[in-house]
C-alpha cells in the first residue's frame, strides 16, 4: 500500500526472521511508514559478522518499499552502559564492544538511528550509573566512523536503571555531544518513571520539562506504549493503546502535536491478543487519532 506523504512516521518493531530484508516485507504488510527492527540478535552477546550480500539485500528492500520512509534499530537487551567497569568489568566491556558492532551494522545498513536503554547503576547511585553510560559511549563514538546517531532511550526506572529523569538523558547528551547522540522517548517508560501525558495540561508540562532539560530538537524517536502500571509505578510493562493506564486521550496530545509530525513513532506493543493481529489495530487506532484517513 502506497503512502501518501502527509501520513506521520508510524509504525512498529517488526521481525528481522528469515533475513534482515524481510522487515520491510512486514512492515509494509501493515502499511507502516517507518519499522524498528534489530540487526542481531538481541540476547546474546556473539553474533556472527554482517555478511556484505545481506546489506545488499537490505538497502534493496528499502528501496523497493519507498512508503517505509524511516528505519530504525533497537540495540541489545544485554548492554549495560551504566555498569561500573570497576565492580563489572566483563559486562561493561562487552557492552562497549557489542554497542560498536551494533553501530557498524548500521551504518553499513544505512540506519539512521540506533536506539539504546543506558543500563542500571547496581547499587552505585544513578549518578555514577549516568558518568558510566557516558564514558561507555563516549568510548564508542571516538571508534565509529559512521553517520549513524545513537539515541538514548528513557526508562521506567525498575531496579538501578538509570533514564527514567530527563535530567539523565540531559547529562549524557550534553556530555557525547549534541551531533553523535539523541533522545527516544517510549510513552510506557515516562509515564511510569511519573511524568503525566493524560490530559493536555500534564502532557504540555512534561513537553516543556523535556524541552527545558533536554531540547525537543534532541528528541528523534517515539516508542508509543500504552502503561500497564499506575503513573509513577516504575513498571516497564507495555499495554496496546487505549487499555492501559495511559488512555487514548494520552496518544492523542502526540499524535497531533505539530512539534512530533516529523518525528517517527514506534510501537512495542504485544504483537496479537486472542487471535488478533493488534499491530494493524494499534496501527489504525493512531492513524485515526491523528486524522489520517484510508
Amino acid at each position: 500500500m502506497s503512502s501518501p506523504r502527509g501520513e506521520p512516521l508510524l509504525g512498529c518493531h517488526v521481525s528481522a526472521s528469515g533475513g534482515l530484508h524481510r522487515a520491510f516485507e512486514r512492515g509494509g504488510s501493515l502499511g507502516c511508514t517507518a519499522i524498528q527492527l534489530f540487526t542481531r540478535n538481541q540476547r546474546r552477546w556473539y553474533a556472527p559478522p554482517l555478511v556484505p550480500v545481506e546489506a545488499d539485500r537490505f538497502r534493496a528492500a528499502s528501496r523497493e518499499h519507498p512508503a517505509i520512509r524511516m528505519v530504525l534499530a533497537h540495540g541489545s537487551y544485554l548492554l549495560n552502559l551504566a555498569a561500573d567497569p570497576r565492580e563489572r568489568e566483563e559486562i561493561s566491556r562487552r557492552s562497549a564492544e557489542t554497542l560498536l558492532d551494533e553501530l557498524n551494522r548500521c551504518a553499513a545498513l544505512e540506519i539512521p538511528y540506533l536506539i539504546v536503554h543506558p543500563g542500571a547503576h547496581g547499587g552505585q547511585g544513578e549518578h555514577r550509573g549516568v558518568e558510566n553510560a557516558l564514558s561507555r559511549i563516549n568510548e564508542v563514538l571516538r571508534r565509529f566512523e559512521g553517520a549513524t546517531v545513537l539515541l538514548v532511550e528513557t526508562t521506567a526506572g525498575q531496579g538501578t536503571g538509570i533514564g527514567h529523569r530527563f535530567e539523565h538523558i540531559r547529562d549524557i547528551i550534553a556530555g557525547a555531544g549534541a551531533e553523535s547522540v539523541g533522545a527516544c522517548v517510549d510513552t510506557c517508560h515516562i509515564f511510569s518513571a511519573g511524568y503525566d501525558v493524560r490530559t493536555r495540561r500534564q502532557y504540555r508540562r512534561t513537553i516543556r520539562e523535556f524541552d527545558r532539560l533536554v531540547g525537543i530538537d534532541r528528541l528523534k524517536a517515539l516508542h508509543l506504549n500504552d502503561s500497564r502500571g499506575a503513573l509513577g509505578s516504575r513498571l516497564d510493562r507495555h499495554a496496546h493503546i487505549g487499555r492501559g493506564e495511559i488512555g487514548i486521550r494520552g496518544f492523542s496530545h502526540f499524535m497531533v502535536d505539530e512539534r512530533m509530525a516529523s518525528i517517527p513513532k514506534i510501537l512495542e506493543t504485544p504483537k496479537r491478543t486472542d487471535g488478533r493481529d493488534m499491530d494493524r489495530e494499534n496501527l489504525e487506532l493512531l492513524r485515526r487519532l491523528a486524522g489520517v484517513k484510508r
